[in-house]
Order: structure tokens, then C-alpha cells, then sequence
């Protein structure tokens, strides 16, 4: 269960305390004795991470700032050292903890509240088996101290709240999370959070000629489904929506170009994008932002059974254009084709998708970086870059260029799903962006979106990246409406 955080007015003498020390100096209201002050500015000019004292009756932790390093970097820094303190912390079985700061820079205490909350989220639900050891817990509450304001910890709140629940919905296994199971769990998100929540079942999504959902959904013996959320606030800045579209295949084997190796062992995971998506709006409702969402989930499995669509074949999508099927494995553009050029009957603003889609996207930026191509306005991408430094999920973008939708001319259909072995990540994005008149913005997670052990307080399995990235933008985005129409 995720850390409620919370903002104090005052520290008592016997409260156990994280204090983030910016220039050195230790703060009188920790009450640490003369001995314990002088033991830990030794350890902090020394350049130690952190200091912890132990005075029996509490626990005070201080954290070294890293101002020799940029702004940003410090800021991640700081996160990255609340994991490496998470299992000391743990080990004292705090019930609560202050997070304080001295001399530090503005944000610093969110920051760490921030990377421990992330740090310390499991997925215990299938566990039966009690640990030998007497169980430690980790704190329930993260008491805020300091120079912050209530906006800040709700926001903290609704963001960390988020992305647990997209880790939830990446770490299930398909035996329970099928397409129809995510809708329903999409729906108590909306319920929960504010946001509306439309699940189309298998006869609309057939009336809508969504051929690409249908074909590769024709291997599984669950349905498919197609989810449209929607955040509309009275008084929303945009009048146009910003539409978010998440790939939602909750488990890809390949189909019948089946994978092989270890290349199926994390495919649960492989509707990440809709997850991210799913926490966006959370995080978006239970904030209030004043933006108009709209959000477009296409779910299925993809598996090789029964009726299972094929290599060579042609298929019509939603918006009548033909494609050819190069690669069974090639399913998830299929499926956000459809939803992208649904995603035209709102006429959007702007469209952003976010799928784990290619494996040319890991292997060029492996976890480091999340891979970008867009046709959008400028002024999007310098915004995105700015927040992927804010919160560290930072941005790679890939050439656009008309050349690269070429390589995926079909001599049979209009076009085919997959190009040659170059730029696959880039000829992925030129297939989606055939099926939109409107900006498009193609995020591919594949690298940071499924990790095989951790990156920090980036769990591994599915740590939700993209959620805060784009949690942040759409939160800059409103702030840049109020500031223009004042």
C-alpha cells in the first residue's frame, strides 16, 4: 500500500527524522547532541550519501545534497538515494517519518518523499508464504516538513497513487488481467479518481470496422475491448482535447511469428501503454487539472490460436485504409492505428500514444531514455523535454522524415505493418502517424516501460514509466494556459 504523505506544521523532539542537508549545517530542531551533530558533519564533509544516527528512542537520517551537480541531476540524485536508504529505513520499522530539509533547494523534500514512496511499492498480492525473519514494515505515513504547500503534496499524492496503480495493472499475470478484466479495472480507476470510463465490447468494436483490433484479437478465446476515458472539468483551458492513446495487449506472445526465448517472459507487461495512460487520468482527475482528456485504450491478447490472422494477410482498419501483415508480432500498431484514427471524431489538439512497442527502441536507448517521433508543433516536444528532466523520464527523438514511410509500401495493400531491420522504431511511427491528420506525438517505452531488475526506485517488472512524464506536461500545459489568458 502506497505511503499516505502528508504535510506537518512541527517536529517533535521524539519523532524520527529525514533531514536533507543542503550546505552542512544541522538544523537545532533535530535535537541532536553535541557528539551525534560532530559525527555527522564529519561523515557529510567526507561526502558520505547519508549519515544515520540511532538515539534509541528515534531515528534521524541526514542526506547529503549533491550541489556540485546540475539542477536536475540533483534532483534524481536525491530520489535515487532515497532507494538506497529504503531498506534501512524499513529495517527501523517506522510506523511515520518526517521528511525535512536544511538549506536545501525548493522541491527537495518532495523529491525524496517522491523516490521513497516509489522505492518501496511491492506486488505481494499472490503471496502466501509468511517471511522467517519478523516482518519490518515500511513507513505508512511520510510527514512533509518544511517549505511546501498543500497544492505540491496533492499533486505528490495523486502522481505516487497513480503509478501504483499502473504497477498493479503491468505486474498481473493474463490468467487474471484478460482485456476484459483491464476495462473493468480501467472503470474502478475512473470511479475512484472522477473520470468517465465507456467500454466497448466486441459488437461495437466489429460495428466500427476497427479491423485491426479484430485481426489481431482472432488468436485469443477472450474478446477484445476498446475503453475511452474522459476527464472533462468544468471551466477545461483547451477547447480542442488532448487525446492519450495506450496500447493495451495484455499478453503477447507473437502470434503466430511466435517469440522465442526469453523474448515472451515479460509480455504481460506489454500494455504498459495503457496502464501509463490509466494513471494519467487518475493522476489528472484527482488533481482537478483544468485540461479536456480524452483517453483511448484498445485491449486484447495476442496468441496464435483458433482463427489466428497471418503472415500475408490484408487486413481494413477503422479508417478503410488496407494493410498488409508482414509480421504477426507487429500487433501493436495495429491496434493503435485504430484507436489513433478514431481518435479523429473529437478533433484533437493534439495526440499522444505510448506504447512498449519496439524492440529497436530498447536497443538504441536501452532504459535510459524513452523514444520519440512526432509531426507536432515544437513548442510540445521543447515542453516534454523540459518535464522528462523534471521528473527523469527523459526524452530521445528519432528523424520523422518522409523517406523512412516508404519503407513500408506494400506492392498488395496501402501498406504494410512492419518495414526492412533498419529504423524499425522510426517505421513504426510513420505506420501510425498514416492513420491521423491530426499531431501526433509516439512515445515507445519498450526500453524504460519493462525492466528486468531494477533502476532505482524504477521497480523492475513494469515501473510506470512515461506516467510521470506525461503527468507533468499536461500539469506544465494547464499552467501555460493560465499564465498566456492572464
Amino acid at each position: 500500500m502506497k505511503p499516505e504523505i502528508t504535510r506537518i506544521s512541527q517536529i517533535s523532539s521524539d519523532q524520527s527524522v529525514v533531514c536533507l542537508v543542503g550546505k552542512g549545517r544541522i538544523p537545532e530542531f533535530l535535537h541532536l547532541s553535541k557528539t551525534e551533530k560532530e559525527y555527522a558533519l564529519k561523515q557529510l564533509k567526507a561526502k558520505e550519501e547519508y549519515v544515520f544516527i540511532n538515539s534509541y528512542f528515534k531515528c534521524t537520517y541526514l542526506v547529503r545534497i549533491k550541489s556540485e551537480l546540475t539542477d536536475f541531476r540533483a534532483r534524481e540524485e536525491l530520489r535515487k538515494t532515497a532507494f538506497n536508504m529504503r531498506k534501512l529505513i524499513k529495517s527501523n520499522d517506522h510506523s511515520e517519518i518526517v521528511i525535512t530539509s536544511n538549506d536545501a533547494y525548493l522541491g527537495a523534500i518532495e523529491d525524496f518523499a517522491e523516490g521513497l514512496a516509489l522505492s518501496i511499492y511491492s506486488f505481494d498480492k499472490y503471496r502466501t508464504k509468511d517471511p522467517e525473519e519478523p516482518k519490518r514494515n515500511y513507513p505508512s505515513k511520510l510527514l512533509l516538513y518544511g517549505d511546501i504547500d498543500n497544492n505540491s503534496v496533492k499533486w505528490l499524492n495523486s502522481v505516487t497513487e497513480a503509478v501504483y496503480i499502473a504497477r498493479d495493472l503491468i505486474n498481473e499475470p493474463v490468467s487474471y488481467l484478460n482485456a476484459s478484466k483491464l476495462a473493468s479495472e480501467i472503470q474502478k480507476t475512473g470511479k475512484a479518481a472522477g473520470f468517465s470510463v465507456e467500454v466497448l465490447n466486441k459488437g461495437k468494436i466489429e460495428a466500427l470496422k476497427m479491423g485491426g483490433l479484430l485481426a489481431v484479437n482472432k488468436g485469443s478465446v477472450d474478446p477484445p475491448a476498446f475503453c475511452i476515458l474522459e476527464w472533462k472539468p468544468s471551466g477545461a483551458l483547451n477547447k480542442k482535447p488532448y487525446v492519450l492513446v495506450g496500447k493495451g495487449i495484455v499478453y503477447d506472445t507473437g502470434g503466430l511469428n511466435i517469440k522465442t526465448g526469453e523474448y515472451m517472459a515479460m509480455m504481460k507487461g506489454d500494455m504498459a501503454g495503457a496502464a501509463t495512460v490509466t494513471g494519467v487520468f487518475y493522476a489528472a482527475a484527482k488533481s482537478k487539472l483544468p485540461l479536456h482528456l480524452i483517453g483511448l485504450i484498445p485491449a486484447t491478447d495476442n496468441r496464435p490460436g483458433g482463427n489466428a490472422y497471418t503472415q500475408g494477410d490484408v487486413i481494413t482498419m477503422h479508417n478503410k485504409m488496407t494493410v498488409e501483415i508482414g509480421n504477426t508480432d507487429a500487433e501493436g500498431r495495429l491496434i493503435l492505428a485504430d484507436a489513433i484514427s478514431y481518435a479523429s471524431r473529437y478533433e484533437p489538439e493534439l495526440i499522444i500514444d505510448v506504447a512498449t512497442l519496439t524492440g529497436s527502441a530498447a536497443n538504441t536507448f536501452s532504459n535510459q531514455a524513452i523514444a520519440l517521433m512526432t509531426n507536432a508543433d515544437r513548442k510540445y516536444i521543447s515542453l516534454l523535454e523540459e518535464c522528462g528532466q523534471q521528473v527523469y523520464e527523459r526524452i530521445a527523438e528519432l528523424p520523422f522524415w518522409d523517406e523512412y514511410g516508404e519503407m513500408i509500401k506494400s506492392d498488395i495493400a496501402d501498406i504494410r505493418n512492419i518495414g526492412g531491420r533498419e529504423a524499425g522504431a522510426i517505421t513504426a511511427g510513420k505506420f501510425l502517424e498514416c492513420f491521423t491528420r491530426f499531431p501526433l506525438i509516439h512515445l515507445d517505452i519498450a526500453g524504460p516501460g519493462l525492466l528486468k531488475k531494477d533502476d532505482y526506485y524504477r521497480l523492475k517488472q513494469g515501473p510506470g514509466s512515461g506516467l510521470r512524464l506525461l503527468a507533468a506536461f499536461l500539469k506544465n500545459l494547464a499552467s501555460d494556459f493560465k499564465r498566456y489568458k492572464h
